[in-house]
């Protein structure tokens, strides 16, 4: 099996390296790759690099994840999340390829506090979200075949993410204030590259269950317990870590203004998921624990 992967460099990019190398070969592309273009802002550029590689899977690990940012740059966030990947899908339908690619909680307006089903109607309150949908559906309509995952509040070991963010603020102050009416399930990197693998697999006996589905770590919590756990668990892994904070204070998303909306209700119902592909999804805390040893 011949795998090209896209998006190498990101969190997700990087734990897929891993994953998929016991699948095939794999080809792995950034932006700034030299031999074959794997930039999004160029879509013939891709189109050019899928003929040329020839690959039996893509795995699109690539987009325009700057939330705020793509309020001022519409343009490129649609090129990134939408236009080339609807590319993709068209030369995985000329090459009989497979296309996996993931979209966001983004596509949602974060009423309610039920979790959404792959069923659920869309609705999405930013830039990002509504060129990540749109990439979703060019995905749908180009007749390829694809995997879809939907994921929220993705972090990995590798690179910035909310919970250094918060040790590094909890060893210069004895306050903090977290946001406490945004839901979720914090997903790892690794997990999203362990499903997709696994799925990559499972489809290629079973094409019945190809399609969109939601993948989220199990559980949930809001960004201000997800802030305590974090806290409480590198203090009983790391006793010697000195850390100023004293209190994490609750607050409403309307206490941070952002460019962009927020769902208030990024919780994803993963049972679809679950039963087509027989696997069950660890709860949340799992994963934060276990990344925290690995960066403390």
């Amino acid at each position: 099996m011949r795998i090209l992967l896209l998006g190498r460099g990101g969190q997700v990019g990087w734990e897929l390296q891993r994953s998929l190398s016991v699948l095939g070969e794999v080809i792995s592309l950034d932006y700034d790759s030299q031999d074959l273009c794997g930039d999004f802002s160029n879509p013939e550029g891709m189109a050019q690099t899928l003929r040329s590689v020839r690959p039996d899977v893509i795995v699109n690990a690539a987009a325009h994840t700057a939330v705020d940012k793509a309020e001022s740059e519409p343009e490129l966030a649609r090129l990134l999340n939408a236009t080339t990947p609807g590319v993709l899908a068209q030369e995985a339908k000329a090459l009989g390829a497979l296309l996996v690619h993931y979209s966001t909680d983004y596509v949602f307006d974060g009423s309610g506090d039920a979790a959404r089903n792959e069923q659920a109607a869309v609705a999405p309150l930013s830039v990002y979200g509504q060129t990540k949908l749109e990439g979703e559906q060019l995905i749908a309509a180009s007749g390829c075949r694809y995997l879809i995952f939907r994921t929220s509040w993705v972090y990995a070991a590798r690179g910035a993410n909310f919970a250094k963010t918060m040790l590094r603020l909890a060893k210069d102050r004895e306050t903090l204030t977290v946001i406490n009416d945004q839901f979720g399930a914090p997903t790892g990197a690794d997990l999203l590259a362990d499903v997709t693998a696994h799925a990559i697999r499972h489809v290629a006996q079973h094409p019945e269950h190809l399609g969109l589905y939601h993948c989220v770590a199990g559980g949930e919590t809001t960004w201000h317990a997800y802030a305590q756990f974090v806290v409480n668990t590198a203090r009983q892994q790391q006793p010697a870590l000195e850390l100023k904070v004293q209190s994490i204070e609750p607050v409403p998303t309307s206490a941070f203004p952002t460019p962009a909306r927020r769902p208030l209700n990024s919780r994803l119902n993963t049972s679809q998921l679950q039963t087509n592909f027989g696997l069950q999804l660890p709860d949340w805390q799992h994963g934060v624990a276990r990344m925290l040893q690995e960066i403390l």
